[in-house]
């Protein structure tokens, strides 16, 4: 059975730093039992300061990034370098400081892709990669929206209901319009699924979905091992 943790630290800074600390061990331990790891990473402003953080700490070293591979939960559908797209971010703040193979990094496809502006064909494109290589997710990270969404599953929305491992979302209620995620499908296979919030207008969502308001995204983002909720004090206030 899934077990279900809360973990509630001061503030955003000591919270990218906890969960930074979490990432590194994960992986380390991973790599101990399986010889590899597999990390979905998200998207958002204590998502960077998560991965800044693990540049920093000296435990890193202790990871052989030649068995990592890192995914990516969802993507803004915008061209290859787009300062808002979570894989330029993600590269910025960590990954272009790491000696990681360039096959390793499955970064969804951009707008200027093989795929052209098609974020359906984008999005199928990348189901494949998912069914080719047939990854454990060790740990699979989420922020949590103001709205309760979790990658870019929004509540409400048609697009959130998607069957398969990947989709494509259109006329998303947050710019840009159209985005790739994964699905609830694929979300749900991973071993670990953590959710990060921070500030106070995460309160009332983070508290709804851990009261079980299935209505939101984030309610119904779980691990087949883990589901673990990692949030600094001003969004935790409602839990």
């Amino acid at each position: 059975m899934s077990e279900t943790v809360v973990v509630v630290v001061p503030d955003a800074d000591v919270l990218a730093s906890a969960v930074a600390a979490r990432l590194v061990t994960a992986i380390i331990e991973a790599q101990a039992v399986r010889g590899r790891a597999d990390v979905v990473l998200t998207g958002g402003r204590v998502a960077a300061k998560v991965l800044r953080a693990v540049k920093d700490l000296p435990a890193t070293a202790a990871i052989d990034w030649s068995r990592v591979d890192l995914w990516w939960g969802d993507e803004r559908f915008l061209a290859a370098g787009d300062p808002d797209r979570n894989e330029t971010q993600a590269r910025e703040a960590l990954l272009d400081a790491l000696p990681l193979h360039a096959a390793r990094v499955h970064a969804m496809p951009p707008s200027d892709g093989p795929d052209g502006d098609d974020a359906a064909a984008a999005a199928a494109r990348y189901g494949d990669e998912l069914a080719a290589s047939l990854p454990t997710f060790d740990v699979l990270m989420l922020g949590v929206g103001e709205d309760g969404h979790v990658a870019s599953l929004f509540p409400g929305h048609p697009d959130a209901t998607a069957d398969g491992t990947v989709t494509a979302v259109h006329d998303s209620p947050k710019p840009p319009p159209t985005r790739i995620s994964l699905t609830f499908s694929a979300i749900r296979s991973a071993a670990e699924v953590w959710l990060v919030a921070a500030g106070p207008d995460k309160a009332d969502s983070v508290g709804a979905a851990l009261r079980g308001d299935t209505g939101l995204p984030a309610a119904r983002a779980t691990g087949t091992r883990k589901t673990v909720w990692l949030l600094d004090t001003a969004a935790a206030a409602k839990r």
